[in-house]
């Protein structure tokens, strides 16, 4: 299992790690300092959200772990793992089409809405640790 125990953490790469789809309880964690962010991450067995600044950046439902997160001007990418199927959604700019791929598949390419919102389904039961990159 890769669940992040204490609940967040930087890693040596500059990426984030997050998440603990284990908890039955939610739990908190803001004002976490990575780089010049400040980053709060919620996250338990029903649900695990991180924003950066204020500002949503990754949610999915059930909760699940998150390792190297990471977000360039071209989009994202991270290693996503849950006891079930997931569906997730980031945070990206608005209104732009973006390149989905999920273990190393092409799901397609899916438009954000105009909050900058993307929603996809990750199959993660069974499959231990997926990887997610999101591309424009």
């Amino acid at each position: 299992m890769a669940v992040v125990t204490e609940l967040i953490r930087s890693e040596a790469n500059g990426a984030v790690s997050f998440g603990d789809y284990t908890l039955t309880e939610k739990k908190k964690l803001e004002d976490f300092a990575h780089g010049s962010d400040s980053l709060k991450v919620k996250t338990f067995n029903e649900i695990t959200r991180l924003e950066k600044n204020g500002l949503f950046v990754y949610e999915s439902v059930p909760g699940t772990a998150v390792t190297m997160f990471e977000e360039t001007a071209d989009g994202i990418s991270f290693t996503v793992e849950g006891p079930q199927d997931a569906q997730i959604t980031v945070g990206l700019a608005e209104d732009t089409e973006y390149t989905v791929s999920v273990g190393g598949e092409s799901i397609g390419k899916l438009k954000t809405n105009l909050g900058g919102k993307l929603s996809f389904n990750v199959n993660l039961e069974g499959n231990g640790e997926v990887s997610v990159v999101v591309s424009k």
